[in-house]
């Protein structure tokens, strides 16, 4: 049985995507972690019965001694694996060692083009034909881990970017918990 920790900093859509994924099979998630006090993402997890993690990043500490914090409250979770969905922040080596090649992202366009914060809208006016996400392993670079899955869409001639965005999300709420049960599963290493 494999226990998963959801990182997340808004809506919340990919962790409840993850979290019906999980539910009928012998993995499940066991913990989010936020760093927003108003996402709604908080409230999924609420009415999923997941626990709730905060970290707080604010001026004066360091990335480091805010995830040390969290690092001690996540020990009695037992996680296996950790999916960032919509988690807003750049990880610091420190968590990333503590979790090495057991940390996953999702990210809305086909790495390595258009990462960071608007990976979708930077597709979306790139003009590119072929258009996707991608699920990667976390490093300490912004969306520089290895790739290991990518999922494509083409463009669709005069589609508004709400449109599009809208496909992006179903392709990542179908590819994402793929992957993790196939981690989970160990089909992928």
């Amino acid at each position: 049985m494999g226990n998963v920790a959801v990182f997340a900093s808004g809506g919340g859509t990919n962790f409840q995507a993850i979290a019906d994924a999980l539910k009928d099979s012998p993995h499940q998630v066991v913990l989010l972690v936020c760093d927003k006090k108003k996402a709604q993402v908080r409230q999924r997890a609420l009415d999923a019965g997941i626990p709730v993690e905060s970290i707080v990043y604010r001026k004066g500490r360091t990335r480091e001694e805010a995830e040390q914090e969290l690092l001690s409250r996540m020990a009695q979770y037992s996680i296996d694996l950790i999916a960032l969905a919509g988690f807003m922040r750049l990880l610091s080596p420190l968590l990333v060692d503590a979790y090495k090649d057991k940390i996953l992202n999702i990210h809305p366009s086909l790495l390595p083009k258009y990462p960071g914060t608007r990976g979708i809208e930077e597709s979306f006016y790139s003009g590119d034909d072929e258009l996707g996400i991608t699920i990667h392993r976390v490093d300490y670079g912004l969306d520089t881990g290895s790739i290991i899955r990518q999922g494509r869409i083409s463009r669709i001639d005069g589609e508004s970017l709400k449109d599009f965005e809208s496909r992006i999300h179903a392709l990542e709420h179908r590819l994402y918990p793929e992957v993790i049960f196939d981690i989970l599963e160990r089909h992928i290493h």
